[in-house]
């Protein structure tokens, strides 16, 4: 008897599964892709507002080494800010997520800033989910219009477990991360 013969049956199994998941991922693409009733009430969006836009933002958040504000003598990472690639659910890219300020740039050149309204905790390893209130709209395009922006289905992206100290001061960490980024407009 082969032992590899269960091992190669159970490997063809997980890839046909996967194939049959990617599959379903495509016929449901213009489907949210969460429940917004399923997220903690802090983040979710006010009534009277329709989603937009889905995207995946997919890209690195840098943090520094500083000394805390009101304790020099203590030292901690400090977000500086994000560069990702927002990509659709079908894995087209159509804008960049920078800062600071955080800003949701469209590729037809449309962007817009937001400033914080709430987080919720995440699982562990991971930033927390958010809730942004966008301003105007700077240019014509996709991002007109935008009232809320939500980040959720967060992995990755939290400070660096690196030593911060007196020593490495200034010192600058960059981190994988990836996140839904729900944009809202006020539903007509």
């Amino acid at each position: 008897m082969n032992v590899r013969t269960p091992f190669a049956a159970l490997s063809l199994l997980a890839a046909a599964a996967t194939l049959t998941a990617c599959g379903s991922m495509t016929t449901t693409a213009a489907k949210p892709m969460f429940d917004q009733s399923m997220l903690p009430a802090a983040v979710q969006v006010p009534t009277g507002q329709r989603i937009a836009m889905e995207t995946v933002g997919i890209g690195d958040i840098t943090y520094e080494c500083r000394a805390k504000k009101d304790m020099p003598a203590d030292f901690e990472w400090v977000f500086v800010g994000p560069d990702a690639k927002l990509m659709d659910r079908a894995g087209k890219a159509v804008g960049r997520y920078y800062g600071p300020p955080a800003t949701w740039e469209s590729n037809d050149g449309s962007k817009v800033t937001a400033t914080q309204v709430a987080v919720a905790p995440a699982g562990t390893g991971n930033i927390p989910l958010q809730l942004v209130k966008a301003n105007p709209a700077m240019g014509m395009g996709a991002m007109q219009g935008i009232t809320y922006i939500q980040r959720v289905a967060t992995q990755g992206g939290v400070a660096p477990a690196a030593v911060c100290n007196a020593a490495s001061a200034g010192q600058k960490q960059v981190v994988k991360y990836q996140a839904d980024y729900i944009l809202w407009k006020a539903a007509s």
